[in-house]
This record gives structure tokens, C-alpha cells and sequence, in this order.
């Protein structure tokens, strides 16, 4: 743990977990600040306001659908540095156009700015993995991911949190400002030329994006490892759907609470993101991954048993604060979401790390780009199966307790990669010993 904590100290770390944190808060603080302006001052019913929802989300996973393989393919094939850069310029921009949009109360001035987030997002995330394993040693990249991760989540639990705090012309300015400071931070980050041969751009983004998913998914153990991820991403985005409506209809709890329950799910995997690199000693290894999820299987069955025998508030009335915290049944729904939060974070980190350290270094920004694709591809199907679950019928809790069925499948995904390891391991022995 100290030595990962030391990697703060260096200059081949911390801009880029500095410029990490710095995008990821200055997403969620837009995006937050965007969805209440949208829903307490331009709309005034509900479904206006899940039409712009669903329109927004919808622009921003789309450029990881179609810009994925470039970006991968440009990562591999440009000083990643220089590119780090380019983008935290183009965000400087983004945020002016988002700031314009939060001071005018402009839908399409918001959702373009949605869009070109999506965008700079796309081309960010293959660099932000695919230079740990350039900088550090093979036994810091587990530490160095955990701590990214771990600062990922810190950042959006901040960014949402303040953009219900602050004024949006405030956050309008602000956004521009850490956008400023992204900029100076990325600046520090060493250079990282490309390790391989030079390869020519395909620039037709429907068949480089086909292409890179079968060069990927044909590995036995990274299809294993992207399946894994791509279900962990598929089970947050159904949990992440639920959990307001749960607070507020079945728990009965005011919107403080809902913040609060968002404080400890973003807290909770920052600790999974760093304990399971103390479990592992610094080794990259699925070893607990199905075990982790199959634990987070479990919390999600309290967390139903919990939310089942809850007493709930007086009619029109809900729960503060202080109410939620000295009810009979909150010690057991707070400690199930710290720990469906926690097993989360040591299920799916070490799996990140798996993805950048088991392929060549000049191929890891392809790598993590395929998998981005496939993500997004999961995290669209889990909302559609949230939706369709409640349109049968399914109530909240029944629709909570169903995503244990798929923590479960994510178990057996993450042991058959752990079995596809210990064999790939057992043959490089037999080829060392001959």
C-alpha cells in the first residue's frame, strides 16, 4: 500500500492521475449541474425530463460506439502525451460551450456539449490505461490502476455532490477553470512514444471498430476478462438506475439521503479499488474476482432483505438525514450498499490492469478501446433490461434482487478467466523448462 501511495510522489504518475481526476470531476460536476437545470427550471414533467435523460445519456456513449477504434489505433500510433494534451485543450473549449449553455438555459447548446464530452471521454480513457503499464514497473500497474480508479470514483461522488450545492453560474465558471488546470496538469505527463511499428490509420470507424473487436475478442483470456467488465459496467448501470427510485419510494428518504447513499457507493469502491491490491501484494491476477462479485451478489440480497422489512415514513412525508441514520433498518441497508460498493471495486479493477499488462505495450490503447465498446454496449443493455423488468411488472426491489442473477454470471465469467490464467501460466512453464 505504501509503495502504491508513493507513486504520488513521482512525476510518471501523478500528472496523469492528477489530469484524471481533475476530467473525471469536471464531467459528472456538468453533467449534474445540466440535469437539474433541466429538471427543476426548463422541464416541468416527468417525462420530459427522462426523454432528456435518455437523450443525453444516449449522445454521450454514442462517440464510444463509433470513435473507440480511432482513438485506440491513434493511441498506439502517437506520442500518448502529446495526445493527453490535445484533448485537455479540446476540453477547455467543451467547458466554454457548456458554460454557455448553463448561463443561456439552452437544451441544445447542453446536449452538444454532452455529445463533445462523449467524444473527448472516448480519447482519453484508451490513453489513461494504456500509459500506466509505459510508466511503471510490472508490479506498481495493479497500485497505479487501483489508485486511478479510486480517484475516479472520489471525483464524480465530488463533482456531483457540489453541482447540487452551487449556483450553475458558478459551476459554469468553475468547469472552465479546472478545465484550465487539466490543461497545466496533462503538461507534466512524460513523454510516451509508441513501442511498435507504425501503422497506417483505418479511418472508417464501422469496420476499424469491427475489426478491432475480433483482433481482441479471439483471445481467450482478454474475451474472458471483457465479458467480466463488460457485465460489472451492465450491473452498475441497472443499480445506478435504481437507486433513486429506491431511496425515495421504498426507503422513504429525502434527497439529502439520496446523496448520501451516493457518497458511500462512490467511497466504497474507492476502498475495493485499493484493498484488493493489498490482497494481491501488487500481482496482476483475477484470483478474487469471482469471489469478490459473488460477494457483491450477496450484499445486493441484503440490501433487498433490508429494503423489504423497511418501515417506511408517514404518508407525504420523508425521511431526513438524521431520521434515515437512527432507524431500525439503515445500519443494515448502509453497511449492504458499502459492500455491494466495495466487492464491486475489487472485482472490477485487477481486471483493468489484467487488460493493459496481458497484451503487448503497443497494443494496450486498441485493447482498452474494445473493451470500451463492448462496455458501452453492456451498459446500454442493462438499462434496457431495468426498463423492460419494470414494465412487466418487476418493483424495485424485485428488479435490485434480479441483478444478483447477474453478479452470478459474472462469477463464472471471472473463474474461467482465473482457470484461462493458471493454464496460460502452467504453459509457459512447460515452454521454459523445454
Amino acid at each position: 500500500m505504501k509503495a502504491s501511495f508513493r507513486l504520488l510522489t513521482t512525476r510518471r504518475f501523478l500528472p496523469l492521475f492528477a489530469t484524471q481526476f481533475l476530467g473525471a470531476f469536471n464531467d459528472n460536476l456538468f453533467k449534474q449541474a445540466m440535469i437539474l437545470i433541466a429538471t427543476y427550471q426548463i422541464y416541468s414533467n416527468a417525462r420530459a425530463e427522462a426523454t432528456f435523460s435518455a437523450i443525453a445519456t444516449g449522445l454521450f456513449i454514442l462517440p464510444f460506439f463509433l470513435l473507440s477504434a480511432l482513438s485506440g489505433q491513434l493511441a498506439d500510433s502517437t506520442d500518448k502525451a502529446r495526445i493527453v494534451r490535445l484533448v485537455k485543450t479540446a476540453e477547455i473549449a467543451i467547458m466554454l460551450l457548456g458554460a454557455g449553455a448553463l448561463f443561456a438555459g439552452s437544451v441544445p447548446l447542453m446536449l452538444a456539449a454532452v455529445l463533445a464530452m462523449g467524444i473527448h471521454s472516448t480519447f482519453f480513457g484508451p490513453i489513461k490505461y494504456a500509459l500506466l503499464p509505459q510508466h511503471l514497473e510490472a508490479d506498481e500497474v495493479l497500485g497505479g490502476t487501483g489508485l486511478v480508479e479510486a480517484s475516479t470514483y472520489c471525483a464524480i461522488l465530488s463533482g456531483t455532490i457540489l453541482a447540487g450545492k452551487i449556483d450553475a453560474h458558478v459551476t459554469a465558471i468553475l468547469a472552465i477553470v479546472v478545465a484550465v488546470a487539466g490543461w497545466f496538469t496533462a503538461r507534466g505527463i512524460p513523454p510516451a512514444p509508441p513501442m511498435g511499428a507504425h501503422k497506417k490509420l483505418d479511418w472508417h470507424i464501422i469496420r476499424s471498430s469491427i475489426r478491432l473487436i475480433a483482433s481482441t475478442m479471439h483471445i481467450p483470456r482478454l474475451f474472458l476478462a471483457i465479458c467480466s467488465i463488460s457485465f460489472f459496467w451492465m450491473i452498475g448501470a441497472i443499480l445506478i438506475i435504481q437507486f433513486p427510485p429506491l431511496v425515495k419510494n421504498v426507503f422513504t428518504a429525502d434527497k439529502e439521503v439520496a446523496s448520501v447513499f451516493l457518497a458511500i457507493f462512490s467511497v466504497g469502491v474507492a476502498i475495493g479499488s485499493i484493498l484488493i491490491n493489498r490482497l494481491l501484494g501488487g500481482r496482476v491476477s483475477a484470483r478474487y474476482a469471482s469471489g469478490s462479485v459473488a460477494a457483491m451478489a450477496l450484499f445486493i440480497i441484503l440490501m433487498g432483505i433490508s429494503a423489504e422489512n423497511w418501515t417506511p415514513a408517514p404518508t407525504g412525508t420523508y425521511f431526513t438525514l438524521s431520521d434515515f441514520l437512527t432507524h431500525p433498518g439503515a445500519p443494515l441497508a448502509s453497511l449492504s450498499l458499502l459492500g455491494i460498493a466495495i466487492t464491486g471495486g475489487m472485482f472490477v479493477v485487477p481486471l483493468y490492469a489484467f487488460l493493459t499488462t496481458t497484451v503487448e505495450i503497443e497494443q494496450t490503447a486498441r485493447t482498452v478501446a474494445a473493451n470500451n465498446i463492448v462496455n458501452s454496449g453492456a451498459m446500454v443493455l442493462g438499462a434496457a433490461i431495468a426498463g423492460i423488468l419494470t414494465q412487466i411488472g418487476f418493483s424495485i426491489v424485485g428488479t435490485l434482487m434480479s441483478v444478483s442473477v447477474l453478479c452470478l454470471l459474472a462469477a463464472a465469467l471471472a473463474w474461467k478467466l482465473d482457470c484461462a490464467c493458471r493454464d496460460h501460466e502452467r504453459e509457459l512453464i512447460h515452454v521454459d523448462m523445454d
